[in-house]
């Protein structure tokens, strides 16, 4: 038996605002839904993870999800919930980019099914560009009064900001190019819902409005709340930007990482909406972890299922041996397995010196290395003592004051890890 839609996403926790008679309307008989997709980079980020989960629920329903790619609308900057306008794309950045983000989102959407709900990708490109001004101004236009584009919110906020370049009519046109998205689908997907962020509630009811007085039609709307964290920092946001899905962008080990160390009230809230387990596994877990929070059973969970769901169950496995490396008892051994960029991105923010590998033919001893040629330490004689206190380790293996780094130390075959004690970590690379 299907599940029921909206009974699911309300008890995830991902239901802000539902237009009235959505879920009888569902219940009805299979329907169509989509979600707008920004284009603007080749990847998607975890930002966009929530509208990408609706979709899936939808489909699990036994629904069709259409994933909407907004090639056009990219081209002009959506204004809601930002200060500025969007940097415009060309035809084939974005073509790319759309190739890019069918990749992602088939982990989630299975777009080759034999049912009548397999997941459709569309670009809104394909039906804009030959649209010229004087039609959609005399065929759309004519249909919203300016008195009803000036009400929505994401209008207001613009027009009522700080910046002197207040709105262009290119922004302010905006959610009539949205709305038609929704009436095209309507015609051509038989597409009666649209769902998107709170911050889109403006745009998408500008859609059904198109819809009730163009095709004398009734479209739906159904938006899920904006993810905030906690403690009051961006959700999906790192000191070095966003958590993309892309592991060119974001590792998977980084990935892991950053759902691995969420808070336990945000866990409890993530694990609803970017997993698929189902309500008495998730329960069960709040309450295991309710009583040995110590464990942290939530963020492990959590971290495994989307970083599996996303990257693969292999790349979680080498997330899960990197973060051993750094945080539990590790071997020479569990270092060989990393690649490059994991081990760098293991021991990213550790001093680090680059030397000549020359230096290896020269009796290089554990001296040179932790102090005479690197500085680590501040003198020979530490080096000494802190050897002979036998709190030295090279690639987590203790050593004294005899032992030599040669070629046969080198980690993906330049790097060589140093441990004085639990907390003082080094890196020399030898190039």
């Amino acid at each position: 038996m299907k599940k029921d839609f909206i009974q699911e996403v309300t008890w995830r926790g991902m239901v802000h605002d539902l237009m009235p008679g959505t879920q009888e309307h569902l219940n009805e008989s299979s329907r169509a839904a989509y979600v707008g997709i920004d284009p603007t980079a080749d990847s998607l980020h975890i930002g966009h993870l929530v509208g990408v989960m609706m979709l899936r629920h939808f489909q699990l329903a036994g629904h069709r999800p259409v994933a909407l790619i907004g090639g056009a609308t990219g081209m002009i900057g959506d204004p809601s919930g930002k200060s500025q306008e969007r940097n415009l794309l060309d035809e084939e950045t974005l073509r790319h980019n759309q190739n890019a983000i069918k990749n992602q989102l088939s982990k989630f959407l299975d777009f080759n099914t034999s049912d009548d709900n397999s997941a459709q990708l569309v670009n809104n490109y394909d039906w804009m560009k030959e649209f010229s001004f004087l039609d959609f101004i005399r065929d759309v236009g004519k249909h919203i009064t300016v008195n009803y584009m000036m009400s929505k919110d994401s209008v207001k906020k613009r027009l009522s900001s700080e910046s002197k370049e207040g709105m262009s009519f290119t922004e302010f046109t905006y959610q009539l190019v949205q709305g038609y998205d929704f009436l095209h689908l309507f015609r051509t997907q038989h597409c009666t819902l649209q769902m998107g962020g709170s911050d889109q509630w403006g745009n998408i009811t500008t859609g059904t409005e198109l819809i009730r007085r163009i095709d004398q039609g009734k479209g739906f709307a159904l938006t899920c709340p904006l993810i905030t964290k906690a403690d009051g920092t961006k959700f999906g946001k790192t000191a070095s930007g966003n958590i993309w899905l892309d592991p060119a962008k974001t590792s998977p080990y980084k990935f892991y990482q950053y759902w691995i160390n969420t808070s336990d009230e945000d866990a409890e809230k993530f694990i609803k909406i970017f997993t698929f387990l189902s309500q008495d596994e998730i329960d069960s877990l709040i309450l295991s972890h309710s009583k040995e929070p110590h464990l942290r059973r939530l963020q492990n969970r959590l971290a495994d299922e989307i970083t599996a769901t996303v990257h693969s169950k292999e790349a979680l496995e080498k997330a899960k041996e990197a973060s051993k490396v750094l945080f539990g008892k590790s071997t020479e051994e569990d270092l060989a397995r990393l690649d490059e960029a994991t081990f760098l991105d293991v021991f990213e923010g550790v001093p680090l010196k680059e030397l000549s590998r020359d230096l290896l033919n020269t009796d290089f001893d554990m001296i040179a290395a932790l102090s005479a040629e690197t500085g680590f330490l501040k003198s020979n004689g530490e080096a000494r003592r802190a050897l002979k206190e036998n709190s030295i380790s090279v690639n987590k293996t203790k050593v004294n004051l005899d032992f030599k780094i040669t070629d046969k130390d080198l980690i993906n075959e330049r790097y060589v890890l140093i441990n004085k004690g639990k907390k003082n970590t080094y890196l020399i690379k030898f190039n």
